[in-house]
């Protein structure tokens, strides 16, 4: 759906006209549609909220009160913790295996945390140290599901795709580790966990670059294929062993794909509620930017240029240009190539930067989703054009959990 940028800057800028740059805010509009359009894709299957695409309590509270949505994949397990305790969900799931002994102490003192939070494991040695913390005898059954190591590894695995995640790749080793954590007392393997990272975290149509796109959709294309096929003899190697609750799959990126695996019982989905900068490059489906954050000019250097002050909110992952924050309101805007965006100054050029004076705003939009909220205390959530709340994020409620 085409977006008119200038009746989406008047009413941005009307409805925060009483606040002094930098900030956040979150259009709610476009935050429900978006959660409204991913349980769409998932067609019948329920949606794991990724929390670190969201980090604020109170986002996350709004869509798992929605249909469609059922639980949360959390980062870290101080931060599993942090929201079962906080009434946000009563079964969340920690992405990354942790070696936090004082969190794992906290969860084995307490059945009802227990009861609620699922540790992912992918090495015996995990385990070991779970019981280091509290042996079995002393705390209750610990949850845990299997990542499943979703890269795709032609040519005899000569060729890697995807992100090096568990070392636990085959259907025969999956079928392994769920035989040795049946066999140890204290443990119950609830979950396996599959992240196509190549499929779900790439985009395949990245701008001006025709050939690679193709390249990238022919090798998803391909391991998708392998996926489907491996991960359906991992899941049936594992039940020999475990009755699973649940299979989760795929990302932002690809939950209508994910969602058509037979063996994936539910999917997670976080960053296409905000719909960052990187998921312009998607073809599949780009979801309604939602999150933004607001600069001020400062100076105007020369004529053509107009600068701000900050901006330089840098995404994680490898270094490049798609790490930057993009400049989206008012339309016309780029960075400049010898220096970016910075910590204290953005220059800015282009045809929108012309039109800009001392004070105006200027609108960015993060390259990911969640890591916006590690700049800001609070995010102004807008409704046409008020701000009708404003919630703290993870870092106004004191917490860095990475």
């Amino acid at each position: 759906m085409a977006i008119d940028r200038d009746k989406l800057r008047d009413r941005l800028d009307r409805a925060t006209a009483h606040l002094d740059p930098p900030y956040a805010v979150v259009d709610l509009a476009a935050f429900e549609a978006n959660a409204d359009a991913l349980v769409s894709r998932a067609a019948g299957k329920p949606i794991r909220v990724a929390s670190k695409s969201v980090r604020a309590r109170d986002l996350l509270s709004r869509v798992l009160a929605r249909p469609g949505w059922r639980g949360v994949m959390a980062f870290t397990l101080p931060e599993a913790i942090w929201l079962a305790r906080g009434g946000v969900s009563d079964d969340v799931l920690v992405a990354y295996p942790t070696a936090d002994r004082g969190s794992l102490a906290q969860l084995a003192a307490d059945p009802a945390l227990a009861a609620a939070v699922t540790l992912m494991v992918d090495d015996t040695g995990q385990l070991d140290l779970v019981d280091e913390v509290c042996p079995p005898g002393r705390r209750p059954a610990v949850r845990v599901c299997l990542d499943l190591d979703a890269s795709w590894r032609p040519l005899g695995g000569r060729v890697h795709m995807g992100v090096r995640r568990s070392p636990v790749h085959s259907a025969q080793a999956a079928g392994a580790f769920a035989a040795a954590v049946a066999d140890r007392p204290g443990f119950q393997l609830v979950g396996l966990m599959s992240y196509e990272a190549q499929i779900a975290g790439l985009g395949d149509a990245p701008p001006g670059q025709a050939v690679l796109g193709t390249a990238i959709r022919v090798t998803q294309r391909r391991s998708y294929q392998e996926l489907l096929a491996r991960r359906a003899a991992a899941v049936a190697a594992v039940r020999e062993h475990t009755d699973l609750e649940f299979v989760n799959g795929g990302g932002t990126g690809s939950v209508a794909a994910t969602s058509a695996d037979p063996a994936v019982t539910e999917v997670t989905a976080g960053s296409g509620l905000y719909g960052p900068a990187l998921f312009d490059a998607y073809r599949a489906w780009r979801p309604t930017p939602a999150a933004f954050f607001a600069c001020a000019v400062v100076r105007r250097p020369t004529p053509e240029l107009a600068t701000v002050l900050g901006g330089g909110w840098i995404a994680s992952g490898s270094a490049g240009a798609s790490r930057l924050p993009r400049p989206w309101l008012p339309a016309g805007l780029k960075l400049l190539g010898a220096e970016g965006a910075g910590e204290v100054q953005t220059p800015l050029a282009g045809a929108g930067a012309a039109t800009l004076r001392i004070g105006d705003r200027v609108w960015f939009r993060h390259a990911k989703a969640g890591e916006l909220c590690e700049r800001v205390n609070e995010l102004h959530l807008i409704d046409g054009d008020e701000v009708v709340a404003t919630v703290p994020t993870y870092r106004g409620e004191g917490h860095a959990f990475l």
